[in-house]
């Protein structure tokens, strides 16, 4: 009897072992020493391709924050790629989306839907490493070919092989998609639902009534005095900011990732990711959507 006794108090001592880690694992994987005292940049705009804007926009109310918004003029040539996939087991391999630009040659591109197994334990641990295989929560194809099917819930970004692109509506021939979190907007009203705690880095795309322009904003967060992110109430307010008819919201948190090809042909990170709690560090994440000219 008094071994089981200790045996049960062994036990529960682990529980609250386990229970303690879990809870300091998500701390550290906000944590960002390096982020507190930032000075924030200054707003910048630039074409950074033809028929692609960028803006980088600074605010300080209702608390500070930095995010970068790209609108993209689909009329102008701009083709779409998403990350391709394994129809057959439905995964993916993990990589950062500096990797997916350079690999495939676009010109820009930013990380998508969210993806299982994945752990955040900050500076300590983290999975998945660049090449583990993940899998989308949602709906992916990529030209045509589907590798992760529809989950109920998840809003899906189609785009269209010639021109165009809707979200949640199929109008044209399947050939890419990728899904996410949230609708944000729809018919130039916020979305019902949309939650107004928990500020986050975020990633968003919206696009206009006739699919033809694109609008993505990713927003950085978890730095405090630099930039704290932003609800998702607070993602469609800066959507119809833009004058879009309908949004979604992508993966976000340390996943939020803008990239761009520099003058010099390598990946020019745009946005202040914060994969591990750490400024400036990229996560590997399972698929992604990147823009070319053919």
């Amino acid at each position: 009897m008094k071994t089981a006794h200790i045996s049960a108090k062994r036990r529960l001592l682990l529980a609250l072992i386990a229970l303690t880690l879990t809870a300091l694992a998500c701390d550290l994987g906000r944590f960002n020493p390096a982020a507190i005292g930032r000075n924030q940049p200054d707003y910048e705009t630039r074409e950074l391709f033809p028929g692609a804007v960028y803006m980088r926009v600074v605010r300080n109310t209702p608390r500070p924050l930095v995010f970068h918004v790209v609108t993209l003029d689909l009329m102008n040539g701009i083709r779409s790629y998403v990350s391709a996939g394994n129809p057959d087991t439905q995964d993916i391999p993990a990589q950062t989306t500096s990797s997916f630009l350079q690999q495939n040659n676009l010109l820009l591109a930013i990380n998508g839907d969210g993806f299982t197994p994945w752990f955040d334990f900050g500076p300590l641990s983290s999975k998945p490493d660049p090449g583990d295989r993940v899998d989308p929560l949602g709906f992916a194809v990529s030209r045509g070919v589907i590798y992760s099917e529809v989950r109920r819930g998840h809003p899906i970004l189609y785009l269209y092989e010639d021109v165009g692109a809707d979200i949640n509506m199929l109008e044209s021939k399947l050939y890419n998609a990728v899904s996410g979190f949230d609708l944000l907007v729809s018919m130039r009203e916020p979305a019902a639902g949309l939650s107004g705690i928990g500020t986050e880095p975020r990633t968003a795309v919206g696009l206009d009534q006739y699919g033809t322009k694109m609008v993505i904003i990713v927003v950085d967060g978890r730095m405090p005095g630099y930039s704290e992110g932003v609800t998702e109430k607070e993602l469609a307010a800066l959507m119809l900011e833009q004058n879009v008819y309908s949004a979604m919201n992508m993966d976000g948190g340390g996943s939020s990732t803008l990239v761009v090809r520099g003058a010099d042909g390598q990946p020019e990170i745009l946005n202040t990711p914060i994969h591990n709690g750490v400024p400036g560090r990229e996560r590997p994440v399972a698929n992604h959507l990147g823009f070319y000219f053919p």
